[in-house]
């Protein structure tokens, strides 16, 4: 357990770690590639450790220098793992290499720790099925663990109805080993990290408006070749540092080389949208993805905002913060669309709102999303962290913002995505 107290202010300069969804993928397209890469400012957390494990089981080659790795590419020619390949807590491990599996003729099987064995994975499944993969797992293969015997692909279409970034990554990483084109379209553009990756890679790429959306095609048969990838801060890290520095008085922070790509900006927006100072110093481009410093400082009260379905894709993994700041908004704020957080590390609806309820504001629960009614003051509270890292932060900064004493049950699971969080917390608060 972790107790906590109102701060006076935050003051001064961090770099929050690197991004976890491009650290997973520079990982997986090293290993995939011709060649060695060499990976910079690589975040090593549970997560994506899981997925550099995984990668190494399966013949890869790393070698550490600090932060940074250098992997020698297998050219999607890898060797047949002898054991079960644990995947963790990680979503995003499990899903993108259930797509790299299917390329390959070989038997393997993925699980993973309790919670990602509830988390559905037909998603990826399905189509994987439709390309010529051989895949079956718990429920009909919905859940893990899953074993793959893989092989001769065919390119498909298919309709990602859920802008779901890590079927996108899944298919189109298949498709590269697939007869013809491989082709997702999508309602609403998904994180488009992959595709930025692939082409730093050598890839070509398709990328268009259809009538259904948005469409991202690549031809079968390319090969990936090696090269230097830079991972730069993550901004779901840094959301919560800017959500602290916004609402708390007094306070001015500069957040270092934070990606600021359209699809995972979201949050950023939505605060200004709400009344925050938050600003993009230095803004630049590396390994195709652009980065920016953070000048954030305290802003007064803010306004209530709505979050529409659309929008929710660009600030998923932020939702549960940006519930704290409106909670300290003026007005009634909503999130719609969001059904996703149900199947995440935890279900982050029911979380957010219990644990918004117990500091005192009003909450509403919906299927797909919340309403909550801003208030003058939080009031400190016993929260449940129900095992999820970002509900640990979101109400780790609530309580560094409330009245009187708030204690975090389970601490330790910010480990899965920043293990030096409480650290680097500490180094930016006063008083």
């Amino acid at each position: 357990m972790l107790k906590l107290s109102k701060a006076k202010r935050a003051k001064g300069e961090l770099r929050v770690p690197s991004d976890k969804s491009i650290s997973h993928r520079a990982v997986i397209f090293s290993a995939l590639a011709e060649g060695e890469s060499y990976v910079k400012e690589w975040l090593s957390s549970e997560d994506t450790l899981a997925t550099l494990n995984m990668l190494i089981a399966l013949g890869v080659e790393v070698k550490k220098d600090g932060k940074n790795l250098r992997i020698k590419g297998r050219d999607y020619s890898f060797v047949e793992p002898s054991y079960v390949l644990d995947a963790k807590n990680s979503g995003t491990t499990a899903r993108l290499m259930l797509g790299v599996l299917s390329t390959q003729p070989f038997f393997s099987v993925i699980t993973g720790d309790e919670s990602l064995r509830q988390r559905p994975m037909l998603r990826v499944v399905e189509p994987l099925r439709q390309m010529g993969a051989y895949l079956d797992g718990r429920e009909k293969g919905n859940k893990l663990p899953v074993c793959v015997r893989g092989g001769s692909l065919k390119g498909i279409s298919f309709f990602n109805k859920k802008s779901s970034a890590q079927v996108k990554s899944a298919l189109l990483l298949a498709g590269l080993r697939a007869e013809g084109y491989t082709e997702v379209v999508e309602p609403v553009l998904s994180r488009d990290h992959t595709e930025r990756m692939l082409k730093a890679f050598g890839v070509e790429l398709i990328q268009m408006e259809g009538k259904e959306g948005h469409v991202i095609k690549l031809k079968g048969g390319q090969r990936l070749v090696a090269t230097e990838v830079f991972c730069p801060a993550d901004p779901s890290s840094a959301s919560f540092f800017v959500a602290l520095a916004v609402l708390l008085e007094g306070s001015e922070l500069l957040i270092k080389d934070v990606l600021v790509n359209p699809t995972r900006d979201g949050f950023f927006r939505k605060l200004k949208d709400m009344g925050a100072d938050i600003r993009y110093e230095n803004l630049r481009e590396i390994s195709g993805e652009p980065v920016a410093d953070l000048y954030v400082r305290y802003s007064g009260k803010l306004k209530a905002v709505e979050v529409l379905p659309e929008e929710v894709p660009s600030m998923i993994d932020e939702l549960p913060i940006l519930a704290v700041v409106m909670a300290l908004s003026e007005g009634v704020s909503r999130v719609k669309g969001a059904q996703e957080l149900r199947v995440k590390e935890s279900d982050r609806i029911r979380a957010v709102v219990e644990n918004l309820r117990a500091m005192g504001v009003k909450a509403e629960e919906y299927e797909d999303g919340f309403e909550i009614e801003g208030v003058e003051v939080l009031k400190g509270a016993s929260i449940k962290t129900f095992g999820d890292h970002r509900i640990a932060m979101a109400f780790s900064i609530a309580g560094l913002l409330a009245e009187g004493e708030t204690i975090i049950d389970n601490p330790e699971c910010v480990a899965i995505s920043y293990p030096n969080f409480y650290k680097d917390l500490e180094g930016i608060l006063e008083g």
